[in-house]
């Protein structure tokens, strides 16, 4: 037995050497924004009356279907408006974090070559299961920690140290139930594309049915993983046996994925591949299509998962009114805007979510010339009559194109299923101009990546790192009372939020120059350097 775990922990270290920086941008990044929401709301309503205000527009059902049910309405302290509005989402993002380091470190080390390469050393056949394993107990727990500590270092009265305590652990054991999963779906799978899709699905199938379980049916909430742990009703009852299904969760399917792992060969999954034509069509002659077919399966997903984005938002239209009025600190969110309804003001606010949120997919995307690379598939292709100029350009014209199509998708869904609960709808025509606009920052943001993959390719995730700052500076800016300097760095912070503010041809047109010039920045060193650089 012994002999199946050997160097688990020489595996351990280099896993941590790998993912250091990884690890503390999703850590730091969660806390931050965990800390900033709740001190937040503790300036944002100055008085009781205004919190149980806010509380009675929580009622909704859509805002239930979107954040939970909501425990503690009867007096909504600041702890419990945060648990009700943020445990959910924090969990979701903990659960993509662990989804995506053990994919990486599953299925991923096995389809680039490296598993082979370290099973031909003296190393247990489960070491690295067990490794990948600990990371995720050291990923989940260094959170858990860490929120528990920046929230009960707020001095909040209603945010206590055994309901910070809980909302840490909770948080952690959704990474920890979506992490296993996750190793389970790499023995079964053998691809990484279907490990993630698989482990993602699941997610989403999870919020699916606690959502409709909060609204109607209380068993399909006990059906998801997290509807068990919103059960722990943090900072208002703080009850914690929820947890014990988690956990019972957590042990079986590790059991499962190791039995998984003793019966199979590296390099192959469980279930079969499906196998493919004889013959390829035409789309495949060239890089053009060979990148849409590798990536269907994830485009067609984030399209979905756009589209759905927008119909829940637009739910929530219907009461906006009742929602946003008399909140002078929400309302800071907000443009300044005389002659324009708070629907609209708020819709300008929804468009910079959907622009941020869909600025991720052709990023995604376009990263992949930079992995094709490091696993030396784009040598292959290269080694055709086909240019490294002509396949970086086709990696960015296929991310400018998905990149409006998601966004387009997302404002479709939001207008269709806001038109549904609004007495005068907002025409179609001004959404899509409100959410559009925000393209030049979105191909900014396209343009970067393209500068670090050309330059300097190791940095490369310091993309994310801009991302995330772009969408607490735009997003928060108003209500936390940023300088006008801080909004300026970063390119969503020159698009006018239509149809409140007026739009201005300097700001956009600088945008899209400095989209251009990073692009052909980028362009000219990548076809400068050595591939694997």
């Amino acid at each position: 037995m012994e002999g199946r775990f050997h160097q688990t922990g020489t595996l351990i270290s280099l896993m941590l050497r790998r993912n250091r920086l990884y690890l503390s941008a999703w850590v730091v990044s969660l806390t931050v924004l965990t800390i900033v929401t709740a001190l937040s709301y503790a300036g944002m309503y100055g008085n009781d009356q205004e919190r149980q205000a806010m509380a009675e527009t929580m009622k909704n059902p859509a805002m239930t279907a979107m954040v939970g049910k909501g425990y503690g309405l009867s007096d909504y302290t600041d702890g419990a408006m945060l648990s009700h509005q943020m445990l959910l989402f924090t969990m979701i993002a903990a659960a993509i974090m662990s989804i995506l380091l053990a994919s990486r470190h599953t299925r991923g080390e096995e389809e680039d070559g490296r598993m082979e390469m370290i099973r031909a050393l003296p190393v247990g056949r489960a070491a690295n299961l067990s490794a990948v394993l600990v990371l995720l107990l050291m990923a989940n727990g260094g959170l858990a920690v860490f929120l528990t500590g920046g929230l009960v270092s707020l001095g909040i009265d209603s945010i206590s140290l055994g309901g910070s305590l809980l909302y840490g652990i909770a948080v952690g054991s959704a990474g920890m139930i979506f992490g296993t999963v996750t190793l389970v779906a790499g023995q079964l799978f053998g691809s990484t594309v279907g490990t993630l899709g698989w482990s993602f699905a699941f997610l989403g199938l999870s919020y699916l049915l606690r959502a409709i379980g909060d609204v109607g049916d209380l068993f399909l909430t006990w059906c998801s993983p997290l509807g068990w742990l919103l059960e722990t009703r943090v900072f208002v009852e703080n009850i914690w046996w929820p947890l014990l299904p988690g956990a019972g969760w957590i042990v079986l399917v590790v059991w499962l994925g190791f039995r998984l792992n003793a019966s199979r060969d590296i390099g192959s999954g469980l279930i079969p591949a499906k196998g493919g034509r004889e013959r390829g069509s035409r789309w495949l002659a060239g890089p053009f299509g060979l990148m849409l077919r590798i990536q269907r399966t994830s485009m067609i997903s984030w399209s979905i998962g756009m589209l759905l984005l927008g119909v829940s938002y637009g739910s929530v239209f219907g009461d906006l009114e009742a929602f946003l009025s008399g909140n002078e600190e929400l309302a800071a969110m907000l443009p300044d805007a005389s002659g324009h309804s708070l629907t609209e003001q708020f819709m300008t606010l929804m468009m910079i979510v959907i622009a941020v949120l869909g600025t991720i997919p052709p990023l995604l995307f376009f990263h992949k010339v930079r992995s094709e690379e490091k696993k030396g598939t784009l040598e292959h292709l290269l080694a055709g009559p086909v240019s490294r100029m002509r396949v970086l350009w086709q990696y960015v014209l296929i991310s400018i194109l998905w990149g409006g199509l998601v966004i387009l998708l997302a404002i479709v869904g939001l207008w269709a299923s806001a038109s549904m609960v609004m007495e005068e709808p907002i025409p179609l025509a001004n959404m899509i101009a409100s959410g559009m606009v925000y393209l030049p920052a979105q191909w900014c943001m396209l343009a970067v990546s393209t500068f670090f993959i050309g330059v300097w390719p190791r940095l490369l995730i310091f993309t994310w790192g801009y991302l995330v700052y772009s969408f607490l500076v735009v997003y928060l800016g108003g209500m936390l009372d940023l300088p006008e300097m801080v909004k300026r760095l970063t390119p969503f912070g020159y698009i006018p939020r239509l149809p409140v503010e007026s739009f201005e041809a300097g700001p956009f047109l600088l945008t899209c120059a400095f989209a251009v010039l990073f692009v052909v920045v980028g362009a000219w060193g990548y076809r400068k350097r050595d591939l694997q650089g």
